[in-house]
């Protein structure tokens, strides 16, 4: 590969790590053709940009970088594939899908600003929430109060409705 087109590629690494807040190194060794085309489909539904790179190359765009990658390091072993994403937690579900056959394995993450390195981090990964799902359970939790206030008034209604009822039988 001659120099200029790694220098292209560590450019373009460099990019995605700015434009995706999350992403994951995963091990694809052992899926075949028909596999590896089912999981870059499954990606692409779930807006995931998965990416097969030399690990020599992304540790360079990771040392290019204004974060700093060395946590995973040590992950850059083997086959490896990139997943970007802008959910911290969607990579990590479709990943648990696979679980059972092993492939593809993850490496490491870089995800809401933090390190989880081994495929024992994965259950971490699929338990963060994403921006909608805190939005959802903050509205859950201001509805709350409102909607105890609905129910009473609607159990006073029936119990007002009761006791007109029983007193007008009485009469």
């Amino acid at each position: 590969m001659k120099k200029e087109l790694k220098d292209t590629i560590v450019v373009e690494l460099g990019q995605k790590l700015k434009e995706f807040p999350h992403f994951y190194l995963v091990d694809t060794t052992g899926l075949n053709a028909e596999q590896t085309s089912n999981l870059r489909r499954k990606c692409f539904k779930n807006e995931i940009k998965m990416v097969v790179v030399k690990n020599t190359l992304l540790h360079k765009a990771f040392e290019a970088s204004d974060i700093d990658f060395s946590p995973l390091y040590e992950a850059l072993k083997g086959n490896t594939a990139v997943m970007f994403t802008q959910t911290a937690n969607v990579p990590a579900k479709l990943l648990k899908e696979y679980k059972k056959e092993g492939i593809p394995a993850l490496k490491a993450a870089y995800a809401e600003e933090g390190f989880f390195v081994g495929a024992d981090k994965l259950d971490e990964l699929v338990a963060i929430k994403s921006k909608s799902e805190l939005i959802a359970d903050v509205v859950a939790m201001l509805q709350a109060p409102l909607q105890g206030v609905i129910s009473g008034v609607d159990a006073g209604a029936t119990l007002h409705g009761l006791i007109d009822a029983v007193a007008e039988r009485n009469k």
